[in-house]
C-alpha cells in the first residue's frame, strides 16, 4: 500500500433511478435507470475537462484521469481532492501547479470513448516509450477471468447502458468498476491502483467495452501486459497492442474468445481426434 495519500472526500452517489415505461402490450413496466451526471475537474483552479459520468467514485475517476493524462506526474504531488455535487465539479490541489498546462492542453484528441473522451498531446508522444510483455495464458486462464467477473455487471444487470472494467489476478477480482464510459471505468481503476501502490505487471485487465486504441493506451500506462474484452477491437487498438507488447482477447464470451495479439504467448489447448 502506499504510504501517502491526499487528502479526499467521499462523495460516491448512488446511481440508479427508477421509471414507468410501457412494453410492447402497452402494460406498465417500472425498469431502473442509470444515473448519469457532470464532473468538471479543476486543477488547481484551472478548468480541464468535464466528464459524464455515475459519480459512484469521482475521487478514484479523478485520480486517475490526471494520472492518465499525465497532468501529474507523482501521487505526493497532490494535496486533495474535493469533490462538491452542488457545483458538480472536482477540485484538485497541487503543492505546485503546473506552467506548462497551456502547451499541453491546446493539443487534444477526441477519441472513440463513449461519451467521446480525450487524450492530451503529451499521452501520444510518451507512447514510443511504453514497453510491455505479454505474459504466457491459456484458455483456462481466460476461463477463469471471465467467470471472476461473472458476479459483477450489477449496474448492466439492473439497469444497462454501462461499461464494467476489472482489474483481476486469475478468477480473483481485486477491483471492479462501472460506469456510463468504459475510459470512465479504467480511469477509476488507474486511481485506486495510484493510490494503494497496486502493480499491474501480474495482472489482467478486463473490460465489456471494445478495445480502442484509447483503452490500450490507458492500460499500457498502468503497466498490464494482457488485456480482455467480450466485445470487439479497432486496427489502431491491435497495432498499438502489438507495437506496445500487450496480449488481446476479444470477443470473449462463454467459451469462446479470439486471440489478436500475444498469440506466440498463448498456450493452444492439446487438439484430439
Amino acid at each position: 500500500m502506499a504510504s501517502y495519500r491526499p487528502e479526499m472526500t467521499d462523495e460516491g452517489i448512488h446511481s440508479l433511478h427508477s421509471t414507468t415505461v410501457l412494453d410492447e402490450l402497452g402494460k406498465a413496466r417500472e425498469l431502473s435507470l442509470t444515473g448519469e451526471k457532470p464532473l468538471t475537474i479543476y486543477l488547481d483552479k484551472r478548468e480541464i475537462v468535464t466528464l459524464m459520468t455515475m459519480g459512484a467514485q469521482p475521487e478514484l475517476l479523478t485520480l486517475g484521469y490526471l494520472r492518465n493524462q499525465g497532468l501529474v506526474a507523482k501521487l505526493e504531488d497532490i494535496v486533495a481532492i474535493q469533490v462538491d455535487w452542488d457545483v458538480d465539479a472536482v477540485a484538485v490541489t497541487t503543492r505546485k501547479a503546473r506552467t506548462d498546462l497551456d502547451q499541453i492542453l491546446s493539443k487534444r484528441t477526441v477519441t472513440s470513448g463513449c461519451g467521446q473522451g480525450t487524450m492530451f498531446g503529451n499521452v501520444m508522444d510518451s507512447l514510443k516509450e511504453l514497453s510491455l510483455h505479454c505474459p504466457p495464458f491459456s484458455a483456462e486462464k481466460v476461463y477463469q477471468v471471465l467467470e471472476g467477473v461473472n458476479e459483477y455487471n450489477k449496474m448492466y444487470k439492473q439497469a444497462g447502458a454501462v461499461h464494467g472494467c476489472a482489474l483481476c489476478v486469475d478468477e480473483q477480482v481485486a477491483i471492479f468498476v462501472e460506469d456510463v464510459g468504459r475510459h470512465n471505468a479504467v480511469d477509476a481503476i488507474s486511481g485506486w491502483m495510484w493510490l494503494n501502490a497496486v502493480s499491474g505487471a501480474d495482472k489482467v485487465f478486463y473490460t465489456t467495452g471494445r478495445l480502442t486504441s484509447e483503452m490500450v493506451i490507458k492500460v499500457a500506462q498502468m503497466q498490464v501486459p494482457l488485456l480482455l474484452s467480450r466485445s470487439g477491437v479497432t486496427e489502431m487498438g491491435l497495432r498499438l497492442a502489438k507495437q506496445i507488447g500487450i496480449g488481446m482477447v476479444a470477443r470473449a464470451k462463454g467459451k469462446h474468445f479470439l486471440v489478436y495479439s500475444g498469440q506466440e504467448q498463448f498456450e493452444s489447448p492439446v487438439q484430439t481426434n
